[in-house]
């Protein structure tokens, strides 16, 4: 028997893009003409897998395949339930559907309209169109190695697409895919705290189930007397894309990045094989992939060992002023940038920044075992700039937490929801150190905010000596950049497809624009666009052509298939259906 979420349905339906196109559609109802094993099979192919086959995956995964469901099937006949729908609209930009879904996704952009909770798309008696579109059809609820094996051998038996979904904070797309059979890998949530030992590291560490969520591991190392590196966003899966995309997060400044945290991975690769992969085993080249170059793209991770550290004492601050007169606002904007050239030699200081056409929030700055007097004396400096400006601060929190867990609480909780498109790029010191080179930065940053009503948000921490030069896959230019700048764009949660594109379009556009100002940097993928044609070296840097070579040693088939991954362009492409055909040569 194949057994059905236990949760309320939800959806999200769309195609990855084609190279020329941004399109994130699919209907999924051409026929293939050919028998060959050219693409990957569709639902609408006579070769698609049976009911029976199914039912076999289904025993041999251990009885844990779930049927994908859209997330608003409530909202349309025969499934229509009003109260469910109504329910799912007010959730409809809320993170928790999302996350506890094993198929839909976050991120609005990739569910575009094919199962829409809202008019025109769903009508109050029901009528209309509601499919998975790009979801997947079915998912594999992982608990342990064999069932991800299952799986692996089932979608190269059956030649049908194979994706990997955890939280399914997911802007480029990468979790979800026409017709595939996911490995849903949130329910593997092992938190176990290790006294470490290797070549190259000794002391505290924690096992972390791929599943576990930022949060999660923090509120249980605290109860331990330990922290470790994780994300400002609470609910990002720790060990899947916040890890192996590099993974920035309030205690960067002072341990690194979170890939640069990384002891060691336990995995499953597209031949089957169940294996621990560090960087003193036969698997080390493995490893440095898996740190930093890129999510669901060289074997499957079930749990990875990070770095723990004793807890302490974190101070913390943050304060906000008005944009009452744009010349002088700009000006304080310019001089919180030039600032941050200070407060990078503060060893383990980090900040977060927002700026609107409104105001400037310094979220929160976080810096471990200091004390109060020196986060003020360290932020005085650039409050008597704002006064030589006749700014006055509208708030100025600053104290001193007992943990971790407790300044995390208190600074870093603002509820995140879906509506947003982002991209990103890193800015090196070397801009801001440069008059010139930073007024215009400052200028395009003015234009796109007032433009458009964007937000930037400017994340300062020193991770320039966090690692040996080369020892992970980490973008090099995080190592030599001041800053790490995402913008972006929120609009209404009921927005149509039509005004998803044009939001993704715009936002791509200024990704680019910052590249032309700053062109010798990168973007972090995980806050980036789908649509960078420039994405080997923006993503990857310098790193591409050795990533390349462990991607099609370990999977020379691409099992493990995404956008803008290493090798997506090297075995298959999407086309207009969302199927998966073989790249032609010549």
């Amino acid at each position: 028997m194949i057994f059905n979420a236990s949760r309320t349905a939800r959806i999200m339906a769309v195609t990855l893009p084609l190279t020329s196109t941004l399109s994130a559609r699919s209907n999924n109802t051409t026929t293939m003409t050919t028998s060959s094993l050219e693409c990957r099979y569709l639902p609408s192919d006579v070769e698609w897998p049976t009911h029976e086959d199914w039912s076999a995956l289904n025993l041999t995964s251990g009885g844990r395949l779930i049927r994908g469901v859209p997330l608003a099937q409530a909202c349309y006949r025969p499934s229509l339930d009003e109260t469910q729908c109504a329910t799912i609209r007010d959730e409809w930009i809320q993170v928790t559907p999302y996350i506890d879904d094993p198929v839909n996704v976050m991120q609005p952009y990739w569910q575009n309209d094919t199962c829409s909770p809202f008019p025109p798309y769903a009508s109050v008696d029901g009528s209309g169109s509601c499919t998975l579109g790009n979801l997947a059809q079915y998912a594999i609820n992982v608990t342990n190695a064999q069932s991800v094996i299952a799986g692996i051998n089932f979608v190269q038996d059956k030649n049908i697409r194979l994706t990997i979904k955890n939280t399914g904070h997911d802007y480029l797309g990468r979790s979800t895919g026409a017709a595939s059979l996911a490995l849903w890998m949130h329910n593997l949530k092992e938190i176990t705290v290790l006294n470490y030992t290797s070549t190259n590291y000794t002391g505290s560490a924690v096992r972390l189930g791929a599943g576990v969520e930022g949060q999660e591991v923090t509120e249980a190392l605290s109860q331990a007397g330990l922290r470790t590196a994780d994300g400002s966003c609470p609910t990002v899966g720790m060990a899947g894309g916040w890890l192996q995309n590099g993974g920035h997060g309030p205690l960067m400044a002072v341990y690194g990045l979170g890939a640069d945290n990384a002891l060691e991975y336990v995995v499953v690769t597209a031949d089957g094989k169940h294996l621990t992969a560090s960087p003193s085993n036969d698997y080390a080249d493995l490893y440095w992939a898996l740190s930093g170059g890129g999510s669901g793209n060289y074997a499957v991770v079930l749990s990875a060992t990070v770095k723990a550290y004793v807890d302490g004492p974190v101070a913390g601050a943050s304060f906000t002023f008005a944009n009452d007169r744009p010349d002088a606002f700009w000006a304080a904007i310019q001089a919180w940038i030039q600032y941050l050239l200070v407060l990078s030699f503060f060893p383990g200081l980090k900040t977060v920044g927002s700026i609107t056409n409104t105001s400037f929030a310094m979220n929160f700055a976080t810096w471990p075992d200091a004390t109060t007097d020196a986060l003020v004396s360290a932020l005085d400096p650039f409050f008597q700039d704002l006064a030589a400006l006749n700014i006055t601060l509208a708030t100025n929190v600053t104290n001193v937490q007992p943990t971790y867990l407790a300044h995390y609480t208190n600074f870093t909780t603002t509820p995140y929801t879906v509506n947003e498109t982002v991209a990103s790029r890193l800015i090196p010191r070397s801009i801001v150190q440069d008059d010139s080179s930073v007024s215009a930065l400052i200028s395009k940053m003015r234009d796109v905010v007032e433009g458009s009503n964007g937000i930037f948000n400017v994340i300062a921490g020193n991770v320039s000596g966090s690692v040996k030069p080369g020892a992970n896959a980490v973008l090099p230019a995080w190592r030599s950049s001041l800053f790490h700048m995402n913008f972006g764009l929120s609009f209404a949660q009921d927005a149509s497809w039509e005004q998803l594109s044009i939001s993704h379009d715009l936002v791509a556009q200024w990704q680019y624009q910052f590249r032309d100002l700053v062109p010798d940097s990168g973007s972090y993928i995980s806050e980036a666009t789908f649509s960078d044609k420039a994405w080997k070296h923006d993503y990857f840097g310098d790193n591409y052509e050795r990533l390349l070579g462990i991607k099609r040693k370990y999977d020379p088939e691409s099992v493990f298939w995404a956008s803008v991954a290493v090798g997506s362009d090297d075995v298959w492409e999407p086309q207009e259906d969302g199927r998966l055909c073989h790249v032609q040569q010549g």
